[in-house]
């Protein structure tokens, strides 16, 4: 990061300062391994750890300051604050300030790592971009993202994930995006945001942080998002597949193998390219960037380029191709709306296909209805079998008719779905984060034969 005084950090904090106002930060970080010269240490109690404990050791790693909540119990400059994490949002906020460069802020119910990687692979082809790093999205790993900003970049692409109302507010009031991209508005967090009206009104508190010569790009095939035609006088810029958006894709060949062959209908013109990937949302997260992208000057060849380099992330519909089987390894996370979009992937496949699912999370008081809905969804997609796994997709498994089996445990599931499992069949893993359902993936990657 660029070097800041700790005068200026204490200032835009509102902390007290103990030592030497003039000694400089070069990089804020919450975990302790990750201290070096000129660091600051944000001492953060969690529920298991307080990082106050963990001071000492931190100076003598070269730490120059810490960000406390009570006095060190050792001699160094620290700075006094109620709570460390609120006063890492404002550092954040101040720090932030000091870049006039281009601020592309990114949400949606799904989708929103893909197009963030999406957007910054298509932009580093002309820029030095600085994106966030696999999902520090929430309160505390927007801040550590706005941290890694270096005097070279000339754009930052940062995701924002939330769970409830007011979150989005705290996280735009960091970012200030001058370009908004919403994916999309599904069922998701629905214990907090109730419905498809709450979650639209949580993810657009963005827009009230928006610059007021910024730019909205919002995926117009969402019948929600597309009733968002303009704030504060800036009109939306709709993409997708539906010919009502001013930016539209048309898919025209999927090659398992290759990809999916598309033609990008942008204002200067068509781009051919290959999305590499067998998910189709994903041709509607290129034509988002691409339209970012010609927004900022970008050639159609650089575009082009931008897209057919896109790689994607951990647990993301990443394809293992293994001698016998294909796994889909999707098993980050899950609500019904990226369950239908992996199992619309899933479809094209030849031979059997097997969806291992478990269950989402934070559905609120249709939990059940909308578990039921999704097992019916994959059956009539012609889904070969259903394995459910979790107490909640005991329903998703009789929306499926009871087509495949159920396991209450995935512990249950990894004993047995060697045996389920058959040469040829291609099998797509999700399920919500906390399943660890990366552990059937691992089973299946090493033991099936």
């Amino acid at each position: 990061m660029k070097p800041i005084t700790l005068k200026e950090i204490a200032k835009s904090c509102s902390g007290q300062l103990f030592g030497d106002e003039n000694a400089l930060v070069t990089s804020i970080v919450t975990d302790s391994r990750q201290v070096k010269n000129g660091t600051m240490f944000a001492a953060i109690k969690g529920e298991r750890v307080d990082g106050h404990k963990f001071i000492p050791q931190c100076i003598e790693a070269g730490a120059v300051c810490a960000l406390v909540e009570e006095k060190p119990q050792c001699e160094c400059n620290y700075i006094l604050v109620d709570s460390t994490l609120i006063a890492l949002k404002k550092i954040a906020e101040y720090y932030r300030s000091l870049f006039k460069i281009p601020f592309i802020g990114i949400t949606g119910s799904v989708g929103k790592t893909s197009t963030k990687e999406m957007i910054s692979s298509v932009l580093s082809q002309k820029f030095n971009v600085h994106k966030t790093q696999g999902n520090f999205n929430n309160e505390l790993g927007v801040p550590l993202t706005i941290f890694g900003l270096e005097e070279e970049h000339e754009i930052a692409v940062i995701e924002m994930g939330i769970s409830g109302f007011t979150e989005m507010t705290r996280l735009a009031t960091i970012v200030k995006p001058d370009i908004s991209v919403i994916t999309n508005i599904g069922y998701c967090h629905l214990e907090n945001l109730i419905d498809l009206d709450g979650v639209l009104k949580a993810k657009t508190e963005m827009l009230e942080f928006l610059n007021p010569n910024g730019k909205m790009f919002f995926c117009g095939d969402d019948e929600k998002l597309f009733t968002v035609k303009e704030h504060n006088g800036i009109k939306t810029t709709f993409y997708g597949f539906d010919d009502r958006n001013e930016y539209k894709a048309e898919i025209i060949n999927t090659d398992l193998e290759k990809g999916i062959d598309c033609k990008l209908y942008l204002k200067n013109g068509e781009i051919r390219a290959t999305v590499p990937s067998v998910e189709s949302h994903m041709v509607s997260n290129a034509l988002c960037a691409s339209a970012i992208g010609e927004h900022l000057g970008m050639t159609s060849e650089q575009i082009k380029k931008g897209v057919e380099s896109y790689k994607t992330v951990g647990s993301r519909s990443n394809v293992i191709r293994k001698e016998d089987i294909t796994i889909i390894d999707d098993c980050y996370n899950a609500n019904p709306t990226s369950v239908r979009a992996s199992v619309n992937s899933l479809s094209k496949f030849a031979g059997r296909k097997v969806a291992v699912i478990g269950d989402m999370k934070e559905l609120g008081a249709n939990e059940v209805k909308l578990h039921f809905d999704t097992g019916k969804y994959i059956i009539d997609k012609g889904i070969n079998a259903v394995i459910a796994v979790g107490e909640l997709s005991k329903h998703l498994f009789e929306g499926a008719d009871g087509k495949g089996c159920y396991f209450e445990t995935v512990e249950e599931c990894i004993e047995s779905i060697c045996d389920i499992i058959k040469k040829g069949d291609t099998i797509l893993v999700k399920a919500s984060h906390s399943m660890h359902f990366d552990n059937i993936v691992e089973k299946l990657n090493k033991d099936f034969e």
